[in-house]
């Protein structure tokens, strides 16, 4: 088996950091004209404020992330019993049922 080059090790070193980088560059380009973008709007009386419903999201990827975390659960299980790997389906469903539980937690204090 023959090792491979070290143009070859760079390259494969220097790839993801050129990545990352990239990356970073992009997103703060993002950013900051969207920033300017708000800031002319908000100037020209023009900007409305976007609603969030924490409720309802925390509602809908709670169900998403239990069901994901079942399933991989499940997964996991059958394929190697418990082990390590289990935590990858664990974490999943036991964020989900946080959110959910969440929620309920609030809606029952709201309907108080």
């Amino acid at each position: 088996m023959s090792t491979p080059s070290e143009a070859v090790q760079i390259l494969v070193t220097v790839i993801p950091i050129v990545g990352i980088v990239a990356g970073a560059i992009v997103l703060f380009f993002f950013m900051y004209f969207n920033h300017k973008q708000k800031l002319l709007l908000i100037e020209k009386g023009l900007y409305q404020k976007i609603s969030f419903d924490f409720d309802e999201f925390s509602l809908f990827s709670g169900f998403l992330l239990a069901g994901v975390g079942a399933a991989l659960t499940l997964f996991f299980v059958l394929k190697d019993g418990i082990s390590y790997a289990l935590i990858g389906g664990l974490v999943p469903l036991g964020l989900g049922i946080s959110l959910v539980m969440y929620y309920f937690t609030k809606m029952k204090t709201l309907a108080k």
